[in-house]
């Protein structure tokens, strides 16, 4: 999530406080490592975590497991440029504006691009996203490509918007912001040189707020999906605040929607409990679109779709249920120009924040991780009724195969107890809720249930947690990885719990845990606390507060975006939310390989301590960007990372290239390319 990103609500009124009674109790079992090789980053472990990965073994995708960083980590930065390891080149790619077909006009440095333009070009405010190879290579491929929101002031020409609100002034300004959000499929080639865009190829495509996608799962053809647009409540319209993301083993893409109730508007008085539990907004809408209402050029109700206020007698007249085709994980089929993209219900409606599929046995039922990224939300897993067939990984029809694991599955949301164990408790009708009753009291169908996803999991007493965000899986071993990225209002009258221990949590933290083989059970730990080094006087922060002992080469805040891969290493981005950080570095990107930092046999000694035991700061961003997104090359020699919303940059295809003094360009996000100057794999 941005920095740029409001949410100032806490729209969690449950009340679920869990174990703080007893957090020391806790806290005194999970002691940070502090042992180990010299700069080493103090990490929080559980022995029961995993097995330990060795050098030369593989990985399902065939990729070797490595055991070893091979760079030298790098210091902060403050600059209007990014910061890659000696030896290392960074390359901009596909930056916000560039044409995908001879539809889109080339990028216009004064802001004058048209709606038709942006609908027709790379989207603004790059996020998460994935490298689809063509043809098995590492040459050639589709890049896909989240867009979270826009960058008014950077998006439009003078006179574009109202000086005094900011907000768009003719109904073609309004049209030009929906087309800048959604998704890019971007067909890349290497040329033996750089990476560049294939122009007007058939595989490049904008998905914006307007485009047409197909609902599935139980909130599909239901009374609360019908429109005047779909009659038979079967599609929703356009996809928005597309931040982290995801991917599956059958070969397709996961955007997930997560700030998007803002979009609407909805008079208080006549919102449902799901609307306001979401936070659907009760004054304007976040760009105020609703307001072009009835403009002469409006087609279609493109405007009037963002009013969910109910005005006529039924769902067929008014934009009353709108909003209820939004707030999922959406799957597109990058390979396939003419298919339609699917918003997968069952899966559940809230804020997601990235989704990871966890490990693969054959026979077995597939999990889907995703957390609900706001201050005290859930982290939820849905698991499918169908059971993985190793033949589904190549299929011929890609998005039946996401029908047959993604359309029918029970959801589950995490309760996370003191003992270092925890619960996933079953969002069903048949499920129990706290004061002893069950769903079926509040809630009379699943679509209900899905519909209003975080008011059920209040109901049945899930763990409130500190944003969660991008959710990762360790290859080596199958544990799961979620950052919480911060929340500076849980305070004393809040409460903590085991799995959020500290008050006024600036720096955020991540957290683990394992399903058990059978059941609803899993293990779980903290694996590491962001912290400052020293806070903003110069004074070294107490060991109560950087519980990870983490140092100047090491200290970050606000984990946000999360990735491992295939070789074990993770990946770890930041959205910084912490002055004392911020004040050292920009946003950043940090490797560390989990499977390494393993303890055998309880007293937090670590396995090859010597050579491997800490973070590695590998990548910093220009000054005002947040850092997020990362994809991979299939050969691991081009590493793919994302800038959103710099502050003054790019200043040339070179990524590194510091703005000059003086120097202002129009801001644009984008891919980075980083490669070694000897072509080799990144990392290592």
């Amino acid at each position: 999530m941005s920095k740029a990103t409001f949410n100032p609500t806490i729209f969690n009124k449950s009340g679920n406080k869990p174990f703080a009674a007893i957090l020391d109790k806790r806290i005194s079992r999970r002691d940070v490592l502090v042992k180990g090789g010299s700069g080493m980053a103090a990490v929080s472990l559980m022995s029961t975590f995993g097995l330990t990965g060795c050098g030369g073994d593989s990985g399902s995708d065939g990729s070797e497991f490595v055991s070893e960083l091979n760079f030298n980590p790098i210091p902060g930065s403050l600059t209007d440029a990014v910061v890659v390891p000696e030896g290392y080149t960074a390359q901009v790619l596909a930056p916000w504006g560039t044409p995908l077909n001879r539809a889109a006009g080339n990028f216009q440095t004064d802001g004058s691009n048209t709606s038709i333009d942006q609908e027709n070009a790379v989207g603004m405010h790059h996020d998460g996203m994935h490298f689809f190879p063509l043809e098995d290579s590492s040459t050639e491929g589709l890049l896909v490509v989240n867009h979270e929101y826009i960058d008014t002031s950077a998006l439009h020409a003078d006179g574009e918007l109202d000086a005094e609100t900011g907000a768009p002034v003719t109904a073609e300004a309004a049209r030009k912001q929906i087309n800048a959000h959604g998704v890019s499929v971007i067909r890349v080639r290497f040329d033996g040189t750089q990476w560049v865009v294939v122009e007007n190829d058939p595989h490049n495509r904008r998905f914006t707020g307007a485009s047409a996608m197909a609902l599935a799962g139980p909130v599909s053809g239901v009374g609360q999906t019908i429109t005047p647009y779909s009659r038979d409540g079967m599609m929703a319209r356009g996809t928005l605040n597309n931040c982290g993301n995801g991917h599956t083993p059958w070969g397709t893409y996961l955007t997930c929607e997560e700030n998007w109730p803002g979009y609407f508007f909805g008079e208080e008085e006549t919102q449902t409990a799901d609307q306001q539990r979401i936070g659907v907004s009760s004054s304007r809408g976040r760009y105020g679109w609703e307001l072009f209402a009835g403009d002469d050029s409006e087609a279609d109700d493109e405007f009037a779709r963002f009013n969910v206020t109910p005005t006529g007698n039924s769902a067929i007249e008014d934009y009353r249920n709108e909003a209820n085709g939004h707030g999922y994980i959406v799957e597109i089929d990058p390979y396939n120009p003419d298919s339609t993209p699917v918003k997968r219900t069952a899966m559940g409606r809230f804020r997601h924040e990235g989704v990871a599929y966890g490990k693969l046995e054959s026979g077995k039922p597939v999990s889907f991780y995703s957390g609900h990224d706001a201050r005290f939300e859930y982290i939820y897993k849905f698991e499918s009724d169908a059971l993985w067939d190793p033949a589904d990984a190549n299929p011929t029809d890609r998005l039946a195969t996401g029908a047959k694991y993604m359309d029918a599955g029970t959801l589950y949301v995490a309760r996370f107890d003191e003992s270092g164990r925890g619960v996933w408790l079953p969002l069903t009708l048949s499920s129990v809720t706290t004061d002893g009753g069950t769903l079926a009291d509040t809630f009379d169908s699943l679509e209900a249930i899905i519909l209003n996803t975080a008011g059920a999991a209040d109901l049945v007493g899930a763990t409130p947690m500190d944003r969660p965000e991008w959710t990762a899986v360790d290859p080596v071993t199958g544990t799961v990885y979620l950052t919480l990225t911060n929340n500076t209002r849980r305070n004393e009258e809040t409460g903590t719990n085991a799995a959020n221990p500290r008050l006024n949590n600036a720096y955020g933290h991540i957290i683990r845990w394992d399903d058990d083989a059978e059941g609803t059970g899993f293990a779980w730990d903290i694996f590491v606390y962001g912290s400052a080094d020293v806070d903003t006087d110069g004074v070294k922060v107490p060991a109560d507060i950087n519980k990870s002992g983490l140092t100047e080469m090491t200290q970050f805040a606000s984990p946000d975006g999360l990735a491992f891969d295939g070789r074990g290493i993770m990946w770890i981005q930041t959205d910084n939310g912490a002055d004392d950080v911020t004040q050292y570095t920009n946003d950043q990107m940090i490797a560390v390989i989990p499977s390494q930092l393993q303890t055998t046999d309880g007293d937090y000694e670590t396995i090859n301590a010597d050579n491997q035991a800490q973070l590695k700061r590998f990548f910093v961003g220009p000054n005002g960007c947040e850092v997020t997104g990362i994809a991979f090359s299939p050969d691991y020699t081009s590493l793919f990372v994302n800038i959103q919303h710099p502050g003054n940059w790019p200043y040339s295809t070179d990524a590194a290239e510091e703005t000059p003094d003086g120097v202002s360009v129009r801001p644009r996000a984008a891919t980075v390319v980083i490669r070694k100057a000897d072509g080799g794999p990144v990392g290592v």
